[in-house]
């Protein structure tokens, strides 16, 4: 397995700041579009801790740009 298929096979977890510097949007907007499902569930790791998957991340703001194409 060559190594950019390990990196590629790793899965990447975010904080909520790294999720929010990729939506661009506040925290209080991105915690409830995740209350209302609008927005990718996060993971509970720890009491503390919470995470959601990049690809989940990604796939929507890859969906957001196919949604947007579609209503033009």
């Amino acid at each position: 397995m060559s190594q950019k298929q390990v990196e590629s096979s790793i899965k990447r977890l975010l904080r909520i700041k790294e999720v929010l510097a990729r939506l661009s949007i506040s925290r209080s907007s991105f915690l409830e579009g995740c209350r209302t499902g609008r927005f990718p569930q996060p993971i509970k790791i720890g009491p503390r801790t919470t995470v959601w998957k990049a690809e989940d991340i990604d796939a929507f703001i890859e969906n957001l740009g196919k949604q947007g194409a579609d209503n033009e």
